[in-house]
């Protein structure tokens, strides 16, 4: 994926299922994509402040770097 000018991009909305699990991201760019390829996005450090974590449950997940802040976090993200 394309980074902007050599920055990394950041998320700014999310889709979520009818189970409210986001699927979707909305990147700075405009470029929608899904929650696997985000993830992959986030490993190769072109999305910023995000990590991707093994939960407790086995599988990996994306969330929002710690900053001390819950207006941030991908669940409180604008829907798209």
């Amino acid at each position: 994926m394309e980074q902007q000018d050599g920055k990394q991009q950041q998320i700014v909305a999310v889709r979520k299922n009818g189970d409210g699990d986001i699927v979707e991201m909305q990147l700075s760019s405009g470029q929608v994509v899904g929650y696997k390829e985000a993830q992959q996005m986030a490993k190769n450090d072109e999305i910023a402040n995000v990590n991707v974590f093994k939960g407790r449950d086995g599988d990996e997940h994306l969330r929002s770097d710690p900053d001390g802040r819950t207006d941030n976090n991908l669940d409180q993200l604008p829907t798209f």
